[in-house]
């Protein structure tokens, strides 16, 4: 019988892939953790344990160790969200940029960090400037041979055919839905399917409370970070304001910014003031290279000078645990960085994915080892 018991509830990001991507990476991971130390950790097959909910067993029998691992699944809500036709992503990026021009509290949020500011504005930019530069290109040297407005008609299409691919590959497309996603449901009304989910999570994770687990940990990354507002003040009010000794949230990759800074996300400040009110362990991990990420951000101070939880802002420190080509070969792929966080290096850390699934030891234990590291 395994010696120390962990219950990890897992909300992913703005991502239609769903529970086979995540599973299939947290066993390519768990095999690497092996291979590097020695200590081969098991990942059992998926079973469903809920409508919304998909859990799966980690095993590391060198030190004693099973982690229940349950995946909350709102990835169906990400997919009817998800904007298939080009004009319809236009006019709905047209509008939620516009909302966020008016919104956003841009002195606080330059504070806060640039790069997230740039990985906001750059896609809208880039998949405007790129088909215009393209079309003027081509359809310039087009006329030469050609009346002028059927070279430029010839321009468009391919400076069309040219830049479709390309933004994909930069991954604008993507970014523009996330951005549309998060501004309708940080400055408009709440979303329907979005609060019955995180009411639906707040039962699966409270249920919990009264097992015997050395370890209860809500693991959040991404977009997932933002829903953790309103889901930790579901739990606080459903345990009466006090949340299990352990029990931690830990947030990888936040962008919670993204919303707090709209001055009209009122709900959403209200929700961050009660979560300032309250004592609960709260742990951000966050890459200052991650361009959609807030690096060394407490969000509750947004909204409230003095928050209580008891908050550890940590940097994973990549540059440690990669080999330098490898580091550097990932550094220039944004996209990727993003989610270095459920990755593992050429060395372990303390703090990867595979190895807070396996130690045998609360997190804050884990922390402690990870700061000793030069």
């Amino acid at each position: 019988m395994a010696g120390f018991k962990r219950k990890v509830f897992y909300v992913g990001g703005f991502d239609p892939r769903g529970v086979r991507f995540y599973h299939a990476l947290a066993a390519e991971q768990l095999d690497r953790y092996g291979k590097l130390t020695g200590e081969p950790a098991t990942i059992s097959t998926r079973r469903n344990a809920g409508p919304f909910r998909t859990d799966w067993s980690i095993l590391n029998p060198a030190q004693g160790v099973s982690t229940e691992y349950s995946f909350l699944r709102w990835d169906d809500i990400v997919r009817k969200a998800w904007i298939r036709n080009p004009l319809s992503l236009g006019l709905r990026a047209w509008r939620a940029y516009r909302a966020n021009i008016r919104h956003l509290d841009f002195e606080t949020g330059k504070k806060l960090g640039k790069g997230p500011l740039i990985t906001l504005f750059y896609p809208p930019i880039l998949s405007i400037a790129l088909p215009l530069l393209l079309t003027l290109l081509i359809g310039g040297v087009a006329a030469i041979w050609l009346p002028t407005a059927v070279a430029f008609l010839i321009g468009l299409v391919a400076a069309i055919a040219i830049s479709a691919p390309l933004l994909k590959k930069w991954h604008a497309p993507w970014l523009l839905r996330f951005f549309v996603f998060n501004s309708e449901l940080g400055g408009g009304e709440a979303h329907p399917e979005i609060e019955a989910r995180l009411d639906n999570f707040a039962k699966e994770i409270s249920a919990s409370f009264d097992d015997p687990w050395d370890e209860i940990i809500l693991l959040t990354h991404s977009n997932g970070s933002i829903l953790s507002v309103p889901l930790m003040v579901r739990l606080l009010d459903r345990c009466g304001g006090t949340m299990p000794p352990n029990f931690a949230l830990v947030t990888m990759g936040h962008c919670i910014p993204l919303v707090a800074c709209r001055r009209d996300a009122t709900r959403f400040h209200d929700q961050l003031r009660r979560l300032a009110q309250s004592d609960f362990r709260w742990i951000d991990i966050g890459s200052p290279p991650d361009g959609a990420a807030y690096f060394g951000v407490n969000p509750m101070a947004i909204v409230a000078p003095d928050p209580r939880p008891r908050m550890e802002l940590l940097s994973p420190r990549f540059h440690l645990f990669y080999d330098p080509h490898t580091y550097h070969r990932g550094y220039a792929n944004k996209y990727e960085i993003h989610f270095d966080y459920l990755r593992m290096g050429d060395r372990r850390s303390p703090l990867d994915f595979p190895s807070l699934m396996t130690a045998a030891r609360p997190i804050d234990a884990s922390i402690a080892e990870f700061r000793a590291i030069q």
